[in-house]
């Protein structure tokens, strides 16, 4: 999927004031009913326009749900890109770290974005579910894949590592630990459900720690001597 491929140019010629308002509006419907039961009727009156524009706008409500899919998907990117720039020359581990925390920001800034997202992971009968959790589910593996293959290629990892294979199951921690932090009965006792940030970042060492000793190559400056 394309960014804005659902959005007609009514919308986006609107003031960014307005995109933000709409947009604002829709993921907060989305967020509290998922995509069935969100209604178009509440999502206007909260705006206080015609709704006769969001259809303006968007087509439809399988585009604006589409729509802001795409929005919430490019923040992640953007999120993820960033850290990839501030962490340029880190350690394989340190950038593990830091993705981790990258990911609770992005929840504390945009929590009822991550609300769609859980509806959308744990209701078997949300519409789209398959093709919008592969899209996710790749654009992880597109940026976990090269930081591990510059591990391997720095020392840091296993040169027999197969980097798909780490990327799957960093992406299955990471997104596990992210759950743990938003929902009570995720968390199985590791403490992480709405924890301090102090809490927060002894349990990001505590899974790098884990990750590193399984991982980490003999000849890596942050490992142990191989077995």
């Amino acid at each position: 999927m394309q960014e804005n491929t659902h959005v007609n140019p009514t919308f986006t010629k609107l003031p960014s004031e307005k995109q933000k308002r709409v947009l604002d509006a829709a993921i907060e419907e989305f967020s509290r009913w998922g995509y069935d039961k969100a209604s178009i009727n509440r999502i206007v009156d909260r705006i206080g326009i015609a709704k006769g524009s969001i259809f303006q706008y968007f087509g439809s409500k399988k585009n604006l749900y589409f729509h802001i899919f795409e929005y919430a998907v490019a923040l992640v990117r953007r999120s993820l890109k960033g850290v990839k720039a501030e962490t340029e020359g880190e350690g394989f581990f340190i950038r593990l770290a830091k993705s981790l925390q990258a990911g609770i920001y992005f929840i504390q800034r945009y929590p009822r974005i991550y609300q769609i997202y859980l509806k959308m992971l744990f209701q078997e009968d949300f519409p789209f579910r398959t093709d919008l959790l592969r899209t996710i589910r790749l654009s992880s593996m597109d940026y976990l894949r090269p930081i591990i293959e510059e591990g391997i290629n720095r020392g840091e990892l296993r040169e027999d590592l197969d980097p798909g294979v780490a990327a799957f199951i960093l992406d299955a921690v990471m997104d596990r630990f992210l759950q743990a932090y938003c929902i009570a009965y995720m968390d199985s006792g590791l403490g992480l459900f709405q924890a301090s940030e102090k809490v927060i970042q002894a349990r990001i060492e505590d899974c790098v720690e884990i990750v590193r000793l399984g991982m980490a190559s003999g000849d890596s400056p942050a490992g142990e001597p191989a077995a």
